[in-house]
């Protein structure tokens, strides 16, 4: 299977399956001497780690991650950083009963249709497990960037229910089971999903992803802009069918004169933007204002409910997805968002800081 690797520069490679002994990574690139242990992965990891509220899956995986290669005496060494993650709580045997069945939402009917065979065991190499390495080399980015940088991430719609537009407040997502940026909205939350999962079903969420004090340059026109890169890392992620940046989709409502970010000079004689509907990219390139970027999450496929299926020996049936899965999968993809934009933002730079000094 090839394409396991994304990144120019800074370049990531994920291996294992869902249900295999381990899910590890190669991360590539990574400047010397930078201080790296496992006490600076492993908190990312917790923070998407599965069994950690009755709102996700109740697969209990430590995710506890292992520094194989890359470091000596707490320091990376410039060579390639290996990263490991065992898998303790599969059970396979939850998917025996649909391993000839092709679950509709997921990739089962596909992965056949190219490769001939599938890892039914949770989905194999395309179930959202493999992110668990993306949010590690996600951290091993963090350390890259400038410390100036600041990424945060919070599930602000699920379903018909929406964290208000002019409401952020970041101190609140690490202080709720959603990871919402808002309080009233995440009690919201609870209600409305507790219905869903009681009743075996699941709801879709939206994901919002912001980066601050990311200078301006960084990005290049035409075929390495940043926007474009985002919206490729964080299209890659489980689930996601939608990717905007900034005002995004809703810029087609606005005028010219609404879109416009207007600039002036701010005390300090510095260029500054009066609005940032563009979501701090403009022709490819970083403007200096936040990266914004929001992406939506379909609700998840495995449900209790009965529908409509085929299997492969060309036989019309039904299925019925047993096993553990999250009532809404968009709360553990804010980590993951986080750890694209670190991914994507670590690449730029070191590209940047390549061809412009």
């Amino acid at each position: 299977m090839s394409h396991n690797t994304f990144g120019h520069l800074f370049r990531v490679t994920t291996f294992g399956e869902s249900h295999g002994p381990a899910l590890g990574c190669v991360v590539d690139g990574c400047p010397p001497g930078i201080e790296l242990t496992e006490a600076d992965i492993q908190p990312f990891l917790d923070k998407r780690r599965p069994g950690q509220s009755k709102y996700t899956t109740q697969r209990q995986e430590k995710d506890q991650v292992k520094i194989l290669s890359g470091t000596f005496e707490g320091k990376t060494t410039g060579t390639s950083i290996g990263l490991l993650i065992e898998n303790t709580d599969q059970r396979s045997k939850d998917y025996g009963e649909i391993k000839d069945k092709y679950r509709p939402g997921h990739a089962d009917y596909t992965y056949d249709a190219k490769y001939g065979f599938r890892d039914y065991r949770g989905g194999g190499r395309s179930s959202a497990r493999e992110t668990a390495m993306r949010v590690a080399a996600g951290a091993v980015a963090r350390k890259v960037l400038p410390p100036e940088i600041v990424i945060k991430g919070g599930l602000i719609r699920m379903g018909d229910k929406a964290v208000p537009d002019d409401v952020r407040d970041w101190d609140a997502v690490d202080n709720n089971p959603f990871f919402a940026p808002d309080t009233a909205t995440a009690e919201e939350f609870a209600g409305y999903l507790d219905g869903i999962r009681k009743k075996g079903s699941s709801v879709g969420a939206v994901i919002e992803v912001i980066a601050s004090g990311v200078p301006a340059g960084w990005g290049a026109p035409v075929y390495g802009k940043l926007d474009a890169e985002l919206a490729l890392a964080m299209m890659s992620i489980n689930a996601v069918k939608g990717v905007e940046i900034g005002a995004g989709m809703d810029a087609a409502k606005l005028t010219g004169e609404e879109n416009a970010d207007e600039m002036r000079f701010d005390a300090d004689g510095k260029p500054e933007f009066t609005s940032n509907n563009n979501g701090g990219v403009l022709g490819g390139i970083s403007t200096g204002q936040d990266v914004v970027v929001r992406f939506s999450v379909k609700p998840t496929s495995s449900i209790l409910t009965p529908r409509a299926t085929i299997d492969k020996n060309g036989k019309e049936t039904e299925i019925v997805t047993k096993g553990r899965h999250d009532p809404c999968v968009g709360i553990r993809a804010v980590p993951i968002g986080e750890a694209m934009m670190a991914c994507v933002l670590a690449d730029q730079f070191l590209r940047h800081r390549g061809q412009c000094g």
